[in-house]
């Protein structure tokens, strides 16, 4: 069976990367660990006043018994992934474990102008800092032409070389 496109209407042009990033989204990992937040925060104005204002995203991700060292962020493709991984500790003998050392992926999407600020790990929280800047508002006026499309130039046809070797008429140098 065929899958329509969630973006199918005509008058939406160019948007065959919002369909992947929704794709890639919908594949995302559903096991809900570690769980987070996402908080908006608001931006400071800059010091000069006619830039637009900067808003502040904060992904927040409860990843209690990690340590620094533990934990692993980068920016692949406009993905923020977030890695974790404990190392098994042989040493000790539980009489109950409650509390697994296991490892961890979550990706997040981040969209065209949202840069990654800051990242802090504290009392299991990690937190990771992002900047959206507003982009700038471009009015551009199309000139309209005079109503004569261009006409398309017609191929040329082939040069075939004739009984003589020359080819239409003309010696071959």
């Amino acid at each position: 069976m065929s899958r329509i496109p969630l973006l199918s209407s005509p008058l939406l042009l160019g948007f065959d990367e919002i369909e992947r990033l929704i794709d890639r989204v919908g594949k995302g990992g559903g096991d809900g660990y570690p769980p987070y937040n996402i908080e908006r925060i608001p931006g400071l104005q800059p010091d000069d006043v006619d830039q637009p204002r900067s808003e502040i995203l904060r992904i927040t991700l409860a990843v209690a018994g990690f340590l620094r060292d533990q934990i692993e962020i980068t920016l692949e493709d406009n993905q923020l992934i977030v890695r974790g991984q404990q190392d098994e500790d042989k040493a000790r003998d539980y009489i109950h474990r409650g509390i697994a050392a296991r490892q961890f992926s979550r990706t997040f999407v981040l969209a065209d102008g949202i840069e990654v600020k800051s990242a802090d790990l504290a009392h299991g929280l990690l937190s990771i800092d992002l900047v959206r800047h507003e982009p700038d508002r471009v009015v551009r006026r199309i000139a309209i032409g005079n109503g004569v499309a261009p006409q398309p130039t017609p191929p040329k046809a082939p040069t075939l070389p004739t009984a003589d070797g020359t080819r239409n008429g003309k010696p071959r140098f």
